[in-house]
C-alpha cells in the first residue's frame, strides 16, 4: 500500500513538472536549436517503429556513446538478425552515434518520465532487454520494464556519495524501482554494496568492472595522428586541454601564457566538453587577445598560432593523438571529471584535477601507478607541463604506465556478454 502510494506521489509530480520542463526544452533550444531536434520524442512522440526484440541501450550523452561502442560491436556479431535502438537525452550524444555508428543502429531521444511517454515509447520499439550505461535511475521508465517482464541491466552501474546521499533521500521510491528484478553489473565492490543499500537484490548484483577499458582503438589511430599533426602543426610541441567547463579555461589559458614564456612555439588544444560553449570559448580567446585557429574554420595554422579550439563533435580521440600531453577537465571545479582512457590508450602523459569524484576508482588506478598527475591549480598545470616537456623519459614512462593499466583491466565486456547469453537465451534464441 505505501509502495503504490509513493509511487502515485511520483508519477502526478511527473505530470505537475511537465510544463516547466517544457519550457525548459524550449529555452535550451533558444540558445542552441540541436535541443529542438525530434523534440516530440521527449512527450511520447515520433518514435521509430521497430521489430518486436529489439535490443535496446541507453546511453545519456557522448561519454556513455563512447562507452557503448564495443558493447554494441560485440551485440552486432552475437546477435547480427536483431536491431539495436540507442537512446540519448542529449544532442551531442546523438551526433556521437551518427558519427560513430552511421546507419547501422537506430536512434530516438528517451521520453520524460511521464507515464503516457514511456508506454508510447515501449509500444513502439518493443524491446527485448534494456541495457542502461552507467547509472540513470528513472522508477517510471523502471516500472514499465518491470510490468512488461523486460530485463533490465545497469552495465557498468556506479553511484557515488554525493548520489547515494541523494537517492536515500527518497529511499522507500529507489527500493521500490530497483525491486523489479533490475540486474546491476556494478563498477566496483563498493558500488555493488551502495546499490544492495538502496534495496538492489543481493543475487542479482555482481561486479563487472568498467566498461570503459574495453575501448579499442581504431587500427590506424596513430597514423592518423602523425599525418595531421605533420601537415597541421610541424614539429611543435603540443598540448590539450580536454572536456573543459566554465572556470577551467580561464585557468588553463593564465597557464598556457606561462608556458609559452619557456616554451614559446607550445601550441594549446582547447576541447570544451559541450558544443553549446564552443562561441562563448572562442569569445573568451578574443577577449584575452589570443592569437588562434578554430577547427571549423578549416584554417592553417600559423607559427604565431598559440590555441587550437576544436570547436567539432566526434574528433577529440584524433588530437589527443597529436598531442604530447594531456590534461583532462571537469576536474579544476567540482564537476567529478571525465574519462581518462582514451589519452591513456594513447599511451599519453596525463594530468588532471582534485576533482575526480565521479571516475574515482579508475583515477585511484592511474594515481597508484604513476600513470596521471594531480594537479589543483594552474601553478601545479605550468609545472608538470614544463616538467613532462623537458623530461622526454618520464613522459614515456607515464604513458606506458597509462596504456598498461587500460590493457590490465580489459574484460569488464567479455564478463558482461556471458550474463547476456543467459538472459537473452530465452527471449532471442
Amino acid at each position: 500500500m505505501f509502495k503504490n502510494l509513493v509511487r502515485f506521489i511520483y508519477t502526478i509530480l511527473t505530470y505537475s513538472l511537465l510544463p516547466f520542463y517544457i519550457f525548459f526544452w524550449i529555452v535550451k533550444g533558444v540558445m542552441n536549436n540541436s535541443y529542438w531536434d525530434r523534440i516530440n520524442q521527449r512527450f511520447g512522440f515520433g518514435y521509430p517503429i521497430l521489430d518486436e526484440g529489439t535490443i535496446w541501450i541507453h546511453a545519456v550523452s557522448v561519454g556513455e556513446v563512447q562507452a557503448s561502442v564495443p558493447l554494441v560491436e560485440a551485440l552486432k556479431v552475437r546477435y547480427p538478425d536483431k536491431e539495436i535502438l540507442i537512446t540519448t537525452v542529449t544532442p551531442t550524444g546523438s551526433q556521437q552515434i551518427r558519427n560513430t555508428f552511421k546507419d547501422s543502429v537506430y536512434h530516438c531521444y528517451i521520453p520524460f518520465e511521464t507515464s503516457f511517454s514511456i508506454k508510447a515509447f515501449f509500444d513502439a520499439v518493443r524491446p527485448s532487454i534494456a541495457l542502461i550505461l552507467e547509472t540513470e535511475i528513472w522508477p517510471n521508465l523502471y516500472n514499465e520494464c518491470g510490468k512488461r517482464k523486460i530485463p533490465l541491466v545497469l552495465v557498468s552501474a556506479r553511484i557515488s556519495v554525493k548520489s547515494l546521499r541523494s537517492y536515500k533521500r527518497l529511499l522507500p521510491l529507489f527500493r521500490e524501482t530497483l525491486s523489479h528484478g533490475i540486474l546491476i553489473a556494478a563498477q566496483s565492490s563498493v558500488d555493488a554494496k551502495r546499490f544492495i543499500s538502496l534495496g538492489a537484490d543481493k543475487d542479482k548484483t555482481w561486479v563487472m568492472g568498467n566498461i570503459k577499458f574495453d575501448f579499442n582503438l581504431p587500427a590506424d589511430m596513430d597514423v592518423q595522428g602523425i599525418n595531421f599533426r605533420s601537415k597541421k602543426f610541424g614539429n611543435r610541441p603540443v598540448w590539450i586541454a580536454a572536456s573543459t567547463h566554465e572556470g577551467e579555461e580561464l585557468e588553463i589559458l593564465k597557464a598556457h601564457r606561462r608556458i609559452l614564456k619557456t616554451i614559446r612555439n607550445m601550441l594549446l588544444i582547447i576541447v570544451p566538453r559541450h558544443p553549446e560553449r564552443f562561441a562563448k570559448v572562442e569569445q573568451l580567446l578574443k577577449t584575452e587577445k589570443w592569437r588562434y585557429t578554430t577547427r571549423s574554420s578549416s584554417q592553417s595554422v600559423a607559427d604565431i598560432c598559440e590555441v587550437f579550439l576544436l570547436d567539432s563533435i566526434g574528433e577529440l580521440l584524433l588530437f589527443y593523438s597529436v598531442s604530447d600531453i594531456a590534461f583532462v577537465g571537469g576536474s579544476l571545479i567540482p564537476i567529478g571529471g571525465h574519462n581518462l582512457l582514451e589519452p591513456a590508450s594513447l599511451s599519453l602523459p596525463i594530468l588532471t584535477g582534485i576533482y575526480m569524484f565521479n571516475q574515482q576508482e579508475m583515477t585511484d588506478l592511474l594515481v597508484e601507478a604513476s600513470a596521471v598527475r594531480i594537479v589543483k591549480d594552474k601553478a601545479e598545470i605550468v609545472n608538470n607541463v614544463l616538467s613532462f616537456h623537458n623530461d622526454k623519459e618520464a613522459s614515456k614512462n607515464s604513458g606506458a604506465k597509462a596504456r598498461m593499466i587500460v590493457e590490465k583491466n580489459k574484460g569488464a565486456l567479455t564478463s558482461l556478454m556471458r550474463r547476456l547469453d543467459h538472459i537473452l537465451a530465452e527471449r532471442i534464441n
